[in-house]
């Protein structure tokens, strides 16, 4: 590969050729396009101007793909805007256009804020603005180095060889913190407690969205509710067998052994500090029903679950901005915009730092971290490169999607070019939610604006109501499994159906159903919400033409999209489901009595739904100190990893019955890091 230099990369940009650089995108940054002037070739400013008037174009990320920016300059004013945002979602992103819009012809330039609440689209459209007015000023725009995304064939590409002349800053630090999530803010807030050098970059401007619910084993908060203590031996042969012992059983045991004295840390700021409220699942409310025993209960073992969402709300910050706040006010800061290009080592194989990248002006920095590096970068769900090559099970079932758009796998992909070992086998949380209007096949559709030109089709993110164990039939209106089952398990029984979907049934008496169920999980909001927090959704997917709503079963299956055999099959396996209930005994497929329920009562209600993915699990193998390994499974010095972008954990599936695992690993093995580099580590 080419050696990028910086004066290179200015040629190319103001030549608006970008072919001489790979496409893609910035490691752990959102992937940046060039610019090119729509009227006006090259040139120079005349004299006693600002501009050479003309009309200008450029993209920049947006939430869902690339925002467009024309602007429209004489020679001393910007005198038109125009932006599409025509990819970014609708109510948020496109809800903000007219208002950035505004700002921009206001300030007559870029230097304006972002709007609440759609902070990545404004983002996107301040950078392709300023993209404009550069062009506009005959100044070429520097762009984000294009680090190869991958194709059909190629998803990791080639690490990036940066000329040491395109470095012009370099910063010196005990341990960097790559990433402002939830591992990331975490092992921050740690560190800052203790006093301890470090810095933290995000390539954001805003540090990520807290993911609430955290799993911890036998913590105070526990303890405190009387209940009792964990059978570890036990969880720790469970969380094995649901990976089919594809784990580090070693590192599983950090979490357990660890994830009290995490749950002390976090606790410790929150309610110290903040005065949040704890609240507290354990017991009946996390476990199935009794009745459920003689089904295989022990495969569905039940964790402590903590959360502090109801203090978040009324703050007004969640978790991971009340760390920031934390932080700051022992005067350390977040170093925004500011993104991991590549990792750096020496002769010896040891992590010294990284090179990162400004993306507010491009400019390249070196940064060196003498005791170490952990990287917190997230998944890659939002990168269909990965998932296709990575995932073709999960991204095959799915037809919706709640993850963060910037998790697209770059930390993962600098950890493996730097020679870290990544886990073979997948491990995507699928919640079966993703809700489609009908006909809808399951698995990516072609969206120019997205992200390498793919999305998922499902409009909403999640919808609540399809983990419910209903009645479920495939497209020739077959029941085909046990619908009283983890997340994923339906979805993959989907596989080998038609379009890789299914519908889901029931009738007017859902609401007393529900509650009978008592799914546990996030799925247990539909039953403690009730009407309250269910109704506006089935209204919501109303809207969108997913949810179909009958005053006959025969009506229903019309509404569906059953015809001829399927639509026959379909009321016959209504009859046939009604039949089981009144029996009390599913000799079908197995499913627990309390779970089945009648399809009787007017209106019936019924629904086509496939995956909805939140993030993936497989990520870079590491050992029980929160160490990356390298290709031979010994660990790389200098270098940690956590959150969804560390493996060794998990395989499969997320097991999503045992509520909050994935979040209590990450903020243990946050901790766990900055203890081994920080030299603090008794274990």
């Amino acid at each position: 590969m080419n050696k990028i230099s910086r004066k290179g990369f200015l040629k190319i940009a103001a030549a608006a050729a970008m072919s001489g650089v790979t496409a893609g995108a910035l490691a752990a940054c959102n992937s940046a396009s060039s610019s090119t002037a729509a009227s006006s070739g090259a040139g120079s400013v005349a004299s006693g101007a600002s501009y050479i008037p003309g009309t200008y174009e450029a993209t920049a990320a947006g939430i869902n793909g690339d925002v467009k920016v024309t602007m429209t300059f004489t020679e001393n004013a910007i005198t038109d805007v125009v932006l599409d945002v025509s990819g970014e979602t609708a109510s948020i992103g496109g809800a903000a256009a007219e208002d950035l819009k505004n700002a921009l012809m206001e300030a007559q330039g870029a230097d304006i804020d972002v709007v609440s609440g759609a902070t990545i689209t404004s983002q996107g459209v301040i950078k392709a603005a300023q993209k404009c007015i550069d062009q506009a000023k005959g100044v070429a725009s520097v762009e984000v180095i294009q680090l190869p995304t991958g194709d059909e064939n190629d998803w990791l590409g080639k690490e990036p060889d940066i000329d040491e002349a395109a470095i012009t800053e370099t910063w010196d630090t005990d341990i960097l913190i790559v990433g402002a999530g939830n591992g990331g803010m975490c092992a921050a807030a740690y560190a800052a407690q203790n006093g301890l050098d470090f810095r933290i970059i995000e390539q954001n401007s805003v540090v990520q969205d807290t993911r609430h619910w955290y799993g911890a084993i036998d913590t105070a908060a526990a303890k405190a509710a009387g209940a009792e203590p964990m059978d570890r031996a036990k969880l720790l042969s469970e969380i094995s067998r649901y990976a089919s012992g594809k784990c580090d059983q070693r590192v599983v045991k950090t979490w357990i052994n660890e994830s009290a004295a995490m749950h002390d840390f976090v606790a410790g700021i929150l309610e110290g500090e903040y005065g949040w409220t704890c609240q507290f699942t354990s017991g009946a409310e996390a476990a199935w029903p009794a009745e459920n025993a003689e089904h295989n209960t022990d495969y569905l073992y039940p964790v402590q679950e903590h959360n502090y969402m109801g203090s978040e709300t009324a703050s007004g910050m969640q978790r991971n901005q009340a760390f920031q706040d934390y932080i700051e006010k022992r005067g350390y800061t977040i170093d925004f915009n500011t993104a991991l290009a590549k990792l750096e080592k020496d002769e010896t194989g040891r992590i010294t730092g990284v090179i990162a990248q400004s993306t507010a002006d491009d400019h390249f920095i070196r940064i060196n971290a003498s005791k170490g590096v952990l990287l917190a970068c997230g998944g890659y769900p939002g990168n269909p490169y990965m998932m296709e090559q990575l995932d073709p099970l999960g991204t095959s079932v799915t037809t919706a999607c709640s993850y963060s758009p910037a998790d697209k796998g770059y930390g993962i992909r600098a950890a493996v070019w730097a020679g870290a070992n990544l886990d073979k086998e997948s491990a995507p949380m699928l919640f079966d939610r993703g809700i489609v209007p009908p006909g809808q096949d399951a698995g990516y559709v072609d969206s120019p604006n997205a992200f390498g030109g793919k999305a998922f089709p499902g409009q909403i993110r999640q919808y609540n109501p399809g983990t419910q164990p209903f009645l479920k039939v495939n497209r020739n209106g077959e029941r085909f499994a046990n619908e009283s089952c983890p997340y994923n398990d339906i979805v993959y029984a989907a596989a080998h159906q038609p379009g890789r979907v299914y519908a889901q049934i029931h009738d007017a008496n859902w609401l007393e159903d529900v509650q009978r169920f008592h799914t546990i999980g996030c799925s247990a909001q539909t039953r403690n919400g009730g009407e309250g927090y269910v109704l506006p959704k089935m209204e919501e997917a109303e809207e969108l033409g997913c949810l179909f709503k009958a005053d006959t079963l025969e009506e229903l299956a019309d509404k569906l999209g059953f015809t001829g055999d399927a639509k026959t099959t379909f009321l016959a396996t209504v009859e046939r489901y009604n039949e089981l209930y009144d029996a009390q005994k599913d000799e079908d497929f197995g499913k627990p009595a309390y779970r089945l329920s009648a399809i009787r009562t007017a209106p019936f209600y019924g629904c086509w739904l496939g995956a909805s993915l939140l993030t993936t699990e497989q990520g870079i193998a590491i050992n029980d100190k929160g160490q990356a390994l390298d290709t031979n499974n010994q660990p790389m010095e200098g270098l940690y990893i956590t959150g969804d972008m560390s493996g060794s954990f998990f395989a499969n599936n997320y097991p999503c019955l045992m509520a909050g695992v994935a979040m209590g690993r990450t903020l243990t093995f946050a901790i766990k890091a900055i203890k081994q580099m920080g030299g603090l580590d008794e274990v």
